[in-house]
């Protein structure tokens, strides 16, 4: 059966309920209907088949014609007490020998060359009577007489009002069942449907200020509990990006507020009283650097926006890692001279993917790990390549162990740790998640260990520039 749309599932379980128990009901009763048909045209041809046999006896004691003649006053002492019994005797030569009842014969009984069937024939009167009869031939004692013909018939009145009757009851008891179990079948889906109530009562009342509610799986049915549970793991991951995001703003608001204040200060100092030409070159080109600082962040921020989309699409050029590495390195030497860090790198291979992510990529390592590197510290590269056509360069220094609960965090955007914040406030905190973006768009990973003073950012990529992940 084909539901309605748009219709409540309480409705719609009470429709189903009751149409199957219905139609359980129905087929039922149609098989008792027809086993009972069945069972009074058996009776039926029982009792046809006596009342023949009995008539058949009394034809075969007729010896003589005399005895012929009176038959029918036999035959009526024999058949006191029958009702609704029809029983027509014709001669041999087709005259009418008896006749009981006001039964119309038809003439596939009545001739004397129709053949014997032992299933009675059904037919109906012009009285709008049923009745179900047999024929068969009786023999006499008569020598050389030829047998009769008897025809036995029964009326199917009381059978047809025991039928309507019953079909009545069955109708009756069909429509009250259907009321009935649609009743309780509407009871059954509020009960049942209850505790999906309850969850769409708790869950309306989780807001964006209390992620932390969670359902009680514990009061839910085995059947509902993993929808509870799938429902609480999305609270979960609501909860945590809700955190993400307001630890994001808070970040985005730390970091555009230091220049946006840098360049309102210096503007209202230069403008509280008349100034030289050199002054006024001198603070227009520090306001030069914070807009140039400012223009990055939202060159960085675009880009990690189209690669959440991944929109990013790389191109594809061989590359030797050892090469760019070694041309990053050069870059940094003098920064890492000045803090006195010492640079290295070992193992050489080569990648398919787009040159000046991956110099971005990698560089945007080498900067962080140099800037997180205390004086007379190390900072190597290693760049191997396995079996499974997978490149894996590993950028790793030496300093303060980074903890675990930050650690998830490192590729969140505007993250830093507050001792990192305090000690290096140069970096916007954007360069590991573009880093990572750019190692995903090039259908390969980032991650970072850090345990006992190392901390290790290790890049795959594909060796034969697989697409994205």
């Amino acid at each position: 059966m084909r539901l309605t749309g748009g219709k409540s599932l309480t409705w719609r379980l009470t429709l189903l309920f009751a149409t199957v128990s219905t139609t359980v009901l129905l087929l039922l009763g149609l098989i008792a209907a027809g086993l009972a048909e069945r069972h009074f045209e058996e009776l039926d041809a029982e009792v046809l088949a006596g009342k023949l046999d009995l008539l058949q006896h009394v034809l075969r004691k007729v010896g003589s014609p005399q005895e012929f003649e009176a038959l029918p006053q036999h035959l009526e002492d024999s058949l006191v007490g029958h009702p609704g019994l029809a029983v027509v005797v014709l001669a041999a030569d087709g005259k009418l020998v008896y006749a009981s009842g006001d039964a119309e014969f038809p003439d596939a009984l009545l001739q004397r060359d129709a053949p014997e069937s032992q299933r009675p024939m059904t037919w109906t009167a012009s009285t709008q009577h049923r009745y179900r009869g047999i024929a068969a031939a009786a023999a006499t004692a008569i020598a050389g007489a030829a047998p009769a013909r008897v025809v036995v018939a029964t009326d199917m009145a009381r059978h047809e009002h025991f039928m309507n009757s019953f079909r009545i009851t069955l109708w009756s008891v069909v429509g009250l069942a259907a009321v009935l179990t649609g009743f309780l079948g509407w009871i059954a889906a509020r009960r049942g449907l209850a505790p999906l109530k309850d969850i769409k009562r708790r869950a309306a009342g989780i807001t964006a200020n209390r992620l932390d509610h969670r359902l009680t799986v514990a009061a839910i049915p085995p059947e509902l509990a993993e929808v509870a549970d799938t429902l609480n793991e999305m609270l979960a991951r609501l909860e945590a990006s809700f955190r993400r995001l307001s630890d994001f703003s808070a970040d985005l608001a730390h970091e555009l507020r230091t220049p946006v204040s840098n360049l309102m200060t210096q503007t209202q100092v230069i403008l509280s009283k008349p100034r030289t030409a050199e002054e006024y070159r001198e603070v227009l080109a520090s306001n030069g650097e914070e807009f140039e600082r400012l223009s990055r962040m939202i060159a960085d921020m675009l880009f990690l926006a189209k690669a959440d989309h991944d929109l990013i699409v790389p191109s594809r050029e061989t590359i030797d890692l050892r090469r760019e590495v070694e041309g990053l390195l050069d870059f940094y030497e003098a920064l890492a001279a000045d803090k006195d860090v010492h640079l290295a790198v070992v193992g050489a291979a080569a990648v398919a993917g787009d040159k000046l992510m991956l110099q971005r990529a990698v560089g945007n390592l080498l900067s962080n790990a140099i800037r997180h590197t205390p004086p007379g510290g190390r900072v190597a590269v290693s760049i191997a390549a396995s079996d499974d056509a997978t490149v894996t360069l590993t950028v790793e220094n030496t300093g303060a162990t980074i903890g675990s609960a930050h650690l998830p965090r490192l590729f969140d955007r505007f993250y830093r740790d507050q001792a990192s914040r305090q000690s290096f406030a140069d970096g916007a905190g954007l360069g590991l998640p573009i880093a990572r973006s750019i190692a995903r768009a090039h259908g390969g990973s980032l991650a970072a260990t850090s345990e006992d003073g190392v901390t290790r950012f290790t890049l795959c990529l594909p060796s034969r520039g697989a697409g994205s992940a």
